[in-house]
């Protein structure tokens, strides 16, 4: 598989002659200006200046990805099934709205909670809303079933509706801080069209390939990130087990051969308590049945995923489901013997 990586980040702000390009090198990342693939000026194709952006569900992801549009120029409307959501988005410079008014938007982000959601929002609301001969485009953030995505895309382009994948790899606050990495699928032309969109969204991303690809690769990145923080949380009940302090041990295991990302983002949150979500508990199970569920699809047992979603589940139990994914540990320190 041939994987394209831009960066980006000129969002609404700048001209489009200082776009960077995707580049056909295999798994290499480096910018340029975009070329080939039907495009031989090596100019990314003319932007739309009229068109009205909007967002679909304004939680966590949502709040973050507004914060990245409205900090490059953007102004988008936005929704939220709950009140007080939509209404956090106007306070930081959105539009709040009704859902049909998102649906009538250019273009749509979703960030809705899961599959059956996104194909709800299509199909009940943007579809109808499709006025003929007027092009819409959405872009998918949820971390979907990248099975049924697919079909949703083939099913949406002959009823006027082009749908692109657009998930993200990264806690809301790195996606906020411009630190998150797209993983987009789907049409490549109509990505073009909306390239300044995702650099705003997305300073660093990947074109995975063909419809599907996008959430493919989003589900295998957060089964490793996943079973790191779970590694993590276990390690760290260990180190204080064997009686070491949990915070100086972190310290250490930093400038290990251990060291990952991980640490960093959920490192102290493990140590302190802090389980101010920045991505949920049943969130994070919803995506390991996910996987689950695309490995037994394919035939192959993922021990560790079963394992992972089996502390998640203990957690949720528990009453820990609002709770970060950091607090996975809670539940390790829970397994000791008298």
């Amino acid at each position: 598989m041939t994987v394209y990586v831009r960066y980006g980040g000129t969002g609404a702000k700048h001209g489009n002659e200082q776009k960077l390009r995707l580049s056909a090198q295999p798994c290499a990342a480096h910018s340029g200006a975009r070329g080939g693939d039907g495009n031989p000026s090596g100019h990314l194709r003319p932007m739309t200046t009229a068109r009205q952006i909007s967002i679909a569900g304004l939680g966590l992801l949502g709040s973050a990805l507004a914060h990245r549009l409205i900090g490059a120029g953007f102004d988008p409307k936005g929704f939220d099934i709950d009140a007080a959501k939509t209404a956090a988005f106007a306070k930081a410079g959105g539009t709040a709205t009704s859902l049909d008014e998102v649906a009538r938007c250019d273009v749509v982000l979703l960030a809705v909670f899961d599959t059956n959601q996104v194909e709800d929002v299509v199909t009940n609301a943007i579809l109808p809303a499709v006025t003929p001969g007027v092009p819409k485009i959405v872009l998918c953030a949820s971390t979907v079933d990248p099975d049924r995505i697919a079909v949703l895309i083939e099913r949406a382009k002959p009823l006027g509706v082009s749908v692109i994948e657009t998930p993200v790899s990264g806690s809301s606050g790195q996606v906020r801080n411009g630190d998150g990495v797209g993983l987009i699928g789907g049409d490549k032309d109509t990505i073009d069209g909306v390239a300044d969109i995702i650099d705003a969204l997305y300073p660093k991303w990947f074109y995975m390939g063909s419809a599907g690809n996008g959430g493919r690769a989003k589900l295998a990145i957060n089964h490793l990130l996943g079973l790191n923080r779970l590694v993590l949380a276990e390690g760290l009940v260990f180190a204080q087990a064997l009686g070491l302090d949990p915070k100086s041990f972190l310290d250490v295991a930093r400038q290990s051969a251990a060291y990952s990302q991980v640490m960093d983002i959920k490192g102290a949150k493990m140590v302190s308590g802090d389980y101010s979500p920045q991505g949920f508990i049943h969130q994070s199970l919803k995506d390991f049945r996910l996987m689950l569920d695309q490995a037994q699809k394919r035939g192959q047992a993922l021990p560790l995923a079963a394992l992972n979603a089996e502390v998640l589940s203990a957690c949720i139990s528990r009453g820990e489901g609002e709770r970060d994914n950091a607090a996975v540990i809670e539940e390790i320190r829970r397994r000791r013997k008298p």
